[in-house]
């Protein structure tokens, strides 16, 4: 375009006012696609056979694991990555760290309402997905919390000696995890989930297994720190959330907001009731927690 076509389209605002437009719908629509979650019924039930993965090609571990930060303050909401993730200090741990310390039980409920939660990303294979036939024999990345996380953990280390370890995340001597999801006293429970017998994927055939291999996703991108904010940035944002330039905060100014956000968890989101000031507890809820916070900030 020549300098006399660049004045002709000066006023010419509309071609710029419909790209806007375009980008505006994309971000309000966008969803991950490479990531899988069960569907469930209307009784919060849902059944799926999922195969975990093993790493990569460059990656060592089958998982990534993640620290996030979700809650609202007067000024808005929180919700970001916790750079305690990377080994860095993060300016939400350090105020929990002080107001768990304070000697106040209401500040230890307000530290057990804004600590971090822990939240694990895999690659998988569908094997079945009764709702959605379409995703089986399909690659995708799984988002889970610690109760799932035990399960893998209690399969490669058997509490009793007549149990066998295995590698769920092996292509031949793995096994396929029986997802099984219900609702218990209103809160989504993966309880009795389990592993099947010891199977090779695609009964073990190589140049199979190779396909599905690479076609997996690199899991580094969910921990390199270009994907955290500063401390500084951080600090900012939880200034503005908390609507306050002090280092601390006390149980009065927090009192209306995290009342809101309890009576929202007796519709689903689980409690936090932990016995430090920023680590998540067993609740089975985890990695739901997040997912109803990023909900509730986008309606606002």
């Amino acid at each position: 375009m020549g300098f006399s076509d660049l004045k002709k389209k000066s006023r010419d605002i509309g071609a710029l006012t419909a790209a806007a437009d375009k980008i505006n719908k994309k971000s309000e629509s966008y969803k991950d696609d490479r990531f899988w979650r069960p569907e469930l019924d209307k009784s919060s039930n849902g059944f799926a056979v999922i195969r975990f993965l093993p790493p990569v090609d460059g990656e060592d571990i089958p998982w990534a694991r993640l620290f996030t930060h979700g809650f609202q303050g007067p000024g808005g909401w929180f919700i970001e990555n916790s750079r305690t993730t990377i080994g860095d200090k993060d300016p939400v741990s350090e105020m929990n760290s002080e107001l768990w310390n304070s000697g106040l039980e209401s500040d230890k409920d307000i530290a057990r309402q804004r600590k971090r939660r822990l939240s694990y990303i895999s690659n998988i294979l569908i094997v079945s997905d009764p709702v959605n036939p379409q995703n089986e024999g399909k690659v995708f990345l799984y988002k889970f919390g610690k109760k799932i996380f035990d399960k893998i953990n209690e399969a490669m280390q058997p509490e009793f000696e007549d149990e066998e370890p295995i590698n769920p995340f092996d292509f031949w001597k793995g096994a396929n995890f029986k997802l099984k999801v219900r609702k218990v006293a209103g809160f989504i429970n993966y309880d009795k989930s389990e592993f099947d017998g010891v199977s090779a994927v695609h009964d073990g055939d190589d140049d199979a297994l190779e396909t599905l291999w690479k076609q997996q996703y690199a899991l580094k991108e969910f921990t390199d720190h270009s994907n955290f904010k500063s401390y500084d940035e951080l600090k900012k944002k939880l200034d503005t959330v908390l609507n306050t330039t002090k280092s601390t905060a006390t149980a009065e100014d927090f009192t209306g907001t995290f009342a809101e956000t309890n009576s929202s968890t007796s519709s689903g989101v689980a409690s936090t009731k932990s016995t430090n000031s920023d680590d998540n507890d067993s609740d089975e809820e985890e990695e739901n927690a997040m997912s109803y916070f990023e909900k509730l900030a986008s309606e606002d």
